[in-house]
C-alpha cells in the first residue's frame, strides 16, 4: 500500500478515536506513514534482515515502540494526553501493518519473536486507484483547511472514509469469492489481484522436466470466470530451429528469447499469446501478470520470421485482446 494512503488511514483512525483534535490527527497521520521510514535502514538490512523493508518497523513491537516514544515527545510539542497520543499512534501503526498485509506483499507482525508472514492477497502493493484518490484527497483537504466551512471539511473527510470502507469491502468480497472459485479448480494455486477491484486472476505455474507449464483464468466479481483459460507448455531453454507451424510452436520458440530479454518474466507469474502474421511468421507477446497497469504490462514482443528466426524486444505491452471469448479458439492453448 502506498505512503499517501497509509497517512490518510492513520489520520482517519485518529479522527475516529479522538474526534477533530489537530494534535492527535497530526500524530495519527505521521504514525500511519512512519513504518515506511525503514528505507533508511537498507544498509543495516544486509547484515540484520529484520531491518529490511516490511521488517521490524512493520511489526506490533515496532509500532508500539514508536507509539511509546511519541507519547513522551508529542505532548511537549502540542498539548494533549500522553495516553491519547499513544492510542492514536498505536492505532495508526497497526493500521499500516494491516494495510500492507491486505496486499500481496507480506509482513511479519510478530517480529522479532516470529518470522511468520501475514498476507491476505486482496490488493496490489501499489494500486494506482487508491494512490490517485489519496493524493487527490490530500490536495483537497489541505486546500479546504481554513478556507471552507468546518462542516464542508468534515463532509469531505467522511466521504473519504466511506470510499476506503467501500473499497476494502469490495476487495475482501472478491478475495473470498475467488477463494471459493479456486476450490473447484484445484490445479490453480494462486489468486492475483489486479488494479481493477472487480477483476482477479487465478494462476498455476510449474517448472518441471525443463519446461514451464502454466495456466491463467480470469474472474470478475459478480460474473464468475470469464474468457478462455490461457495455458502454456513451453521449454525453458531449447528453442529449436526452422519454420514455425503453430501457435504452440511459436510460444515454445519465443520463450527462451523472451526470458533473456526481460528478467521480470522469471520473477513474476506470466503468460504468452501467439498470433500468425499474414504472409508467414508469427507475433508472440509474453506478459507479466503482476507488473501491469492501465491496460499494459511489462513483457516482451517476439517477432518470428517465416524461416523461424527470432527477434525479442522488451517493453510495456498492451494487454487488449489477451482474453479471448469463451467460445473462441484461444491462440495460446
Amino acid at each position: 500500500m502506498d505512503l499517501f494512503t497509509h497517512v490518510l488511514i492513520g489520520y482517519l483512525l485518529a479522527l475516529g478515536a479522538t474526534g477533530f483534535q489537530p494534535g492527535y490527527l497530526a500524530a495519527g497521520a505521521i504514525a500511519g506513514g512512519l513504518p515506511d521510514g525503514d528505507v533508511v535502514f537498507f544498509l543495516l538490512a544486509r547484515r540484520f534482515p529484520m531491518f529490511r523493508h516490511h521488517g521490524i518497523t512493520h511489526s506490533v513491537f515496532g509500532v508500539t515502540l514508536v507509539a511509546l516514544v511519541g507519547a513522551f515527545l508529542a505532548p511537549r510539542i502540542l498539548p494533549g494526553s500522553p495516553l491519547l497520543y499513544f492510542l492514536v499512534m498505536e492505532l495508526a501503526g497497526l493500521g499500516h501493518i494491516a494495510g500492507d498485509a491486505f496486499t500481496h506483499f507480506s509482513v511479519a507482525p510478530l517480529l522479532p519473536f516470529s518470522n511468520r508472514p501475514l498476507q491476505i492477497d486482496a490488493d496490489r502493493a501499489i494500486n494506482f486507484l487508491t494512490l490517485g484518490v489519496s493524493v487527490g484527497a490530500l490536495v483537497v483537504l489541505s486546500s479546504e483547511r481554513f478556507h471552507v466551512a468546518f462542516g464542508v471539511y468534515l463532509a469531505s473527510v467522511y466521504l473519504l472514509a466511506a470510499f476506503y470502507a467501500t473499497y476494502f469491502a469490495i476487495r475482501l468480497t472478491g478475495r473470498y469469492r475467488i477463494g471459493v472459485i479456486r476450490k473447484g479448480l484445484p490445479e490453480f494455486t494462486t489468486p492475483i489481484p489486479t488494479g481493477n477491484p472487480l477483476r482477479w486472476l487465478l494462476v498455476y505455474e510449474r517448472r518441471e522436466d525443463g519446461r514451464l507449464r502454466s495456466g491463467v483464468a480470469q474472474y470478475r466479481l459478480g460474473r464468475g470466470l470469464v474468457g478462455a483459460i490461457l495455458r502454456v507448455d513451453v521449454p525453458l531453454t531449447d528453442a529449436g530451429t526452422g519454420p514455425v507451424g503453430s501457435a504452440d510452436e511459436a510460444l515454445s520458440r519465443s520463450y527462451p528469447a523472451a526470458r533473456e530479454a526481460n528478467s521480470v518474466l522469471d520473477g513474476t507469474y506470466h503468460t504468452g499469446q501467439a498470433m500468425a502474421r499474414e504472409g508467414g511468421g508469427w507475433l508472440v507477446r509474453w506478459y507479466s501478470l503482476e507488473f501491469a497497469a492501465f491496460g499494459r504490462a511489462s513483457g516482451v514482443r517476439v517477432d518470428i520470421d517465416p524461416a523461424g528466426a527470432v527477434q525479442a524486444h522488451s517493453g510495456w505491452l498492451p494487454t487488449r485482446g489477451l482474453w479471448p471469448r469463451v467460445d473462441a479458439e484461444p491462440r495460446s492453448s
